[in-house]
C-alpha cells in the first residue's frame, strides 16, 4: 500500500479507552491474572462430555440459543440453581438465572441495567480490577470502604452511607465480593452480611454480590450467600465457572428477579452467549462437578503453601501477608519503601510478571507497598523460582532485605 495512512485516530470516540499493549506471549514466572492450575483442569471429562452432548444435541447449535432462548442453555441452569440451593442457600429457578459471557459479562449487563454517568456506587477499598475499571468508565463515583482480616468494615459502610445521605446522594449499589475476596481473599462472616443488609435495607441501596471464588474455600465450606439471607430481594448475585473449572471457557451467569433480568435481557444483544461451552459444561458438570471441585481445592492449597515458604525463604517479614481460607491470590504487603507499580516494570524486565496493588484499590497510597500474587497457574517449581527471582529485584532496586521471621 502506498500514500498517507488513514487517520484513524481522529475518528475515535472521546471516552475511548488508552490502546492495549500488544500480546507477546506470558512470562516465564507468571503471578499475574486469575488463571488457574492446568494440571487440575478436568481435560479427560471435559472431552467426554463434549462427545457425549455433541452427539445428543450437536444439531441444535442451528438454532440461535440452542433452542433454549436468551437465558442460556436450560440443563447448565438447572444445575446451577441446584448447586446455588446446596451451597450458598439460594433458592431460585433457572428461570432466574442468565448465562453470559464470564462474570465480566455480568457486571456489564448490571452496570448497564443501573449505572449512569455521575452515579456512586460502594465498594470494597480493595477490589477486583476489572470492577473498578469498569466504574471509572461508565464515569460513577465510587466510594471505597476499609477492609479488616473479616472483610468490608460495617462500621465505615454504616459511616460513609449516613454520609451520602447528609449529602441528599443514594448510592445506586453496594458492590462486594464476600467470599474469597479479590484480592484479600477474606470472607465475610455471617454477622457482618446481616448487617451489611440491614444498612442496605434502611439506606434503600441495591448489594451486587460478586461470588466467583466462593467455591474456592478450603474447608469447602462457606457462609450463605447475601442473596439466600436477603428476606425482601434487593440482592443480585454474579457468579463464574472460570476458577472451578476453566477461565478461558468464559462462562459466567447472574442471578436476579425477573424485574430485573427482563431489563438485563433487552440489552443482551450478542444473540446469545456461547452455547458450546454451556452444552459441554452441563454435561460435565451434572457428572462430576462435585468430584472436580475438592481435588482442585487441594492442588490450590498445596501451591498456596509453596508461595508461603518461598516467601518466607526469601523476604522473611520483609513480606507480611494473611493465610487466606481459599481463593488463588495472595495479597502482600511489602516495606513502605517499595513502589509495587515501578517494581512491576523491574520485575517484568527480569521475566516475572505481578499485579501492583494500586491496580487494584481505590486508595492508591494504602496500596503503594502492596502486590497481588496468583499462584495458580505456576507450577510449585516455578514458584519457588519465580519468588527467588523478585526478591533480588527487591534487594537491588529497593533495598528490600530479608528480615527475620517473627
Amino acid at each position: 500500500m502506498t500514500g498517507t495512512p488513514f487517520d484513524f485516530a481522529r475518528l475515535f470516540a472521546p471516552d475511548v479507552p488508552p490502546p492495549a499493549a500488544r500480546w507477546n506471549g506470558r512470562v516465564k514466572f507468571d503471578f499475574t491474572g486469575g488463571n488457574n492450575d492446568p494440571d487440575s483442569l478436568p481435560l479427560d471429562g471435559l472431552i467426554a462430555a463434549a462427545e457425549s452432548v455433541l452427539r445428543r444435541e450437536g444439531r441444535r447449535l442451528a438454532i440461535y440459543g440452542v433452542e433454549h432462548g436468551p437465558q442460556g442453555y436450560r440443563p447448565l441452569r438447572d444445575f446451577v440453581a441446584g448447586k446455588l440451593a446446596a451451597d450458598a442457600g439460594i433458592a431460585c429457578t433457572a428461570d432466574d438465572i442468565v448465562l453470559t459471557s464470564g462474570s465480566n459479562h455480568g457486571l456489564d449487563l448490571v452496570n448497564a441495567t443501573f449505572l449512569a454517568r455521575g452515579d456512586t456506587v460502594i465498594i470494597e477499598e480493595n477490589c477486583y480490577q476489572s470492577a473498578i475499571n469498569r466504574f471509572n468508565r461508565i464515569g460513577a463515583k465510587v466510594v471505597g470502604i476499609p477492609l479488616d482480616a473479616n472483610g468490608m468494615r460495617m462500621d465505615a459502610l454504616s459511616n460513609a452511607l449516613e454520609a451520602l445521605e447528609r449529602r441528599g446522594v443514594r448510592p445506586k449499589y453496594i458492590y462486594t465480593i464476600p467470599t474469597v475476596q479479590n484480592p484479600t481473599a477474606t470472607i465475610l462472616p455471617v454477622e457482618r452480611r446481616r448487617e451489611m443488609l440491614e444498612l442496605a435495607q434502611a439506606h434503600g441501596v441495591l448489594i451486587f454480590e460478586d461470588d466467583c471464588y466462593a467455591d474456592l474455600t478450603w474447608s469447602g465450606r462457606r457462609p450463605p450467600a447475601i442473596l439466600a439471607m436477603s428476606g425482601r430481594g434487593g440482592v443480585i448475585h454474579v457468579g463464574s465457572f472460570s476458577k472451578t473449572i476453566a477461565p478461558a471457557l468464559r462462562v459466567g451467569y447472574v442471578v436476579a428477579p425477573w424485574e430485573v433480568m427482563s431489563r438485563m435481557l433487552a440489552l443482551k444483544t450478542d444473540a446469545g452467549s456461547g452455547a458450546l461451552e454451556q452444552m459441554i459444561l452441563a454435561e460435565y458438570c451434572a457428572r462430576s462437578f462435585s468430584r472436580h471441585v475438592p481435588q482442585l481445592r487441594r492442588a490450590l492449597r498445596a501451591k498456596l503453601e509453596t508461595l508461603v515458604e518461598a516467601l518466607r525463604e526469601h523476604f522473611g517479614a520483609s513480606a507480611a501477608f494473611d493465610d487466606p481460607e481459599g481463593g488463588i491470590f495472595l495479597w502482600v504487603k511489602l516495606p513502605d519503601g517499595v513502589d509495587t507499580t515501578r517494581l512491576y516494570e523491574a520485575a517484568l524486565a527480569k521475566g516475572v510478571a505481578i499485579n501492583p496493588g494500586e491496580q487494584w484499590s481505590v486508595n492508591r497510597e494504602h496500596a503503594r507497598s502492596r502486590l497481588r500474587l496468583c499462584f495458580a497457574s505456576a507450577s510449585h517449581e516455578e514458584i519457588h523460582q519465580g519468588i527467588a527471582a523478585l526478591a533480588e529485584v527487591c534487594r537491588r532496586d529497593f533495598g528490600v532485605r530479608r528480615q527475620g521471621t517473627p
